[in-house]
């Protein structure tokens, strides 16, 4: 007997229901087509200021288009419990702030992710950052269950640092030539925090 023919509809994805992670004056929440001119301006005007921590931007990074496949990628890797990206924003006023993943989500014995995180230069070095990894951090470890959540950041990247370890990552290592970043092998100090460590500074 033959397969059945593949339904068109088949090829398509239903977007996963509006998901809100409330935090201190700030919310996080996946992207969605409506976000895209808020985003692209963002991504634009902060984009020499973003440009030495993240990887090479495609050409087309900006456009509509590209914008269209991260959504779809961002959406089959939330469906295949492999990574989880959200946009930071502030609750007063829903301005979009920055963004940030947590990815590379592994389960059976490992239980962990690795997190990730952009910050727009207007809105930089105000304390927004701390409180979205915070309420990004509480729903790895309450919601996704994870035990452990990995870091990594450059070691000349003194705000990003200061930020983890304010947030209680323990500094466990430095990986040489680590991520290709701005086009250029770079070395990264590494951390880690754990379940155990996190939800028990905040019930202290």
């Amino acid at each position: 007997m033959s397969p059945p023919a593949m339904s068109f509809f088949s090829l398509t994805r239903k977007r996963p229901a509006e998901q809100i992670i409330a935090g201190e004056g700030v919310y996080l929440r996946p992207a969605l087509q409506r976000d895209f001119e808020q985003w692209r301006a963002l991504r634009a005007d902060s984009r020499a200021f973003l440009k030495p921590w993240e990887p090479r931007w495609p050409a087309d990074d900006l456009s509509r288009a590209g914008y269209r496949r991260r959504l779809l990628r961002q959406d089959r890797d939330r469906q295949d419990d492999q990574a989880y990206a959200f946009l930071l924003f502030r609750e007063h006023d829903n301005a979009l702030l920055g963004g940030l993943t947590l990815g590379n989500v592994r389960r059976g014995v490992a239980q962990c992710g690795t997190l990730g995180y952009w910050m727009g230069e207007p809105f930089a070095g105000q304390g927004y950052m701390s409180k979205g990894v915070r309420a990004a951090l509480r729903h790895a470890f309450v919601d996704l269950r994870l035990h452990r959540v990995e870091a990594a950041c450059a070691p000349h990247n003194e705000r990003s640092r200061r930020l983890l370890e304010r947030l209680g990552f323990q500094h466990e290592g430095f990986a040489r030539a680590y991520l290709l970043i701005d086009g250029a092998w770079q070395d990264h100090l590494l951390f880690g925090l754990l379940e155990s460590e996190f939800l028990g500074a905040a019930d202290s």
